[in-house]
């Protein structure tokens, strides 16, 4: 009964963020604001999606990252994609920087800055810059998160929209092997002028966590979930998956 409890909280404060804040990547990925210094990690993202008019696509892609500092966590990855009645192939190079802007716990609101930059194989495209704040809070065994990015496009021979995308969660850390809660993903269109309601993408679901100690400094952390499109122009619905090792 408790954890049913807790499941309707999780909703009901989540909810209020789909119609403020919803165009998410099949294996898009909740980031987080806090950074350890000198840990190493490979990062495999994977997920599929049903398009509204019943074609499927997918996206991979495979990092890997480095603590520089207290305060800088870097990664470099490589993106594929396999587009609707396409095969899987190369997509993107993309560079991650997390920035880690307050002390873990100290303040009620811990804070974070992502800045990426992304090289897509279709060079009219140009270069990809998604940067914003990476917003975290606790309240005793529940975790929320809020990022907010601006997503824009430099030096493309098409033209692009800035937008303004989200990612968000709620979990409750029920043990450090498996915590469950809430993952939402999105986009509001062009940032300072959001698209119609019908317009916006919007997707959120149950998700699952769990963390896998292999060594005194080894883990593999892992976290899935199961996304539903709240409007037309969002994809029915979305598996995602993630998988990192630490090291």
């Amino acid at each position: 009964m408790r954890y049913k409890n807790l499941a309707r909280t999780l909703c009901v404060l989540l909810t209020p963020l789909m119609p403020m804040l919803a165009h998410a990547g099949a294996n898009d990925y909740v980031t987080m604001p806090t950074v350890e210094q000198g840990e190493r990690e490979i990062d495999f993202k994977w997920g599929t999606q049903k398009n509204r008019d019943g074609t499927s696509e997918a996206a991979t892609s495979m990092g890997l990252g480095y603590g520089v500092n207290a305060w800088w966590f870097s990664e470099l990855y490589v993106q594929y994609k396999r587009p609707p009645g396409q095969t899987n192939s190369f997509d993107a190079w993309e560079w991650e920087n997390r920035f880690q802007l307050t002390e873990t716990g100290k303040y009620p609101l811990d804070l974070g800055f992502i800045l990426e930059l992304e090289r897509p194989k279709d060079r009219t495209e140009g270069y990809e810059l998604t940067y914003g704040p990476l917003l975290q809070s606790e309240w005793g065994n529940a975790q929320g998160n809020l990022n907010l990015l601006i997503v824009h496009h430099v030096r493309a021979s098409e033209d692009f929209n800035t937008e303004l995308h989200y990612q968000g969660q709620l979990k409750y850390r029920q043990s450090p092997q498996f915590e469950w809660g809430i993952q939402a993903f999105g986009s509001m269109g062009q940032w300072n002028h959001w698209a119609a309601r019908t317009e916006q993408e919007h997707k959120w679901g149950p998700a699952v966590f769990g963390k896998i100690r292999i060594g005194t400094h080894e883990a593999i952390k892992w976290n899935a979930a199961f996304l539903h499109g709240t409007s037309n122009a969002t994809p029915t619905s979305t598996l995602r998956f993630q998988a990192e090792y630490e090291f």
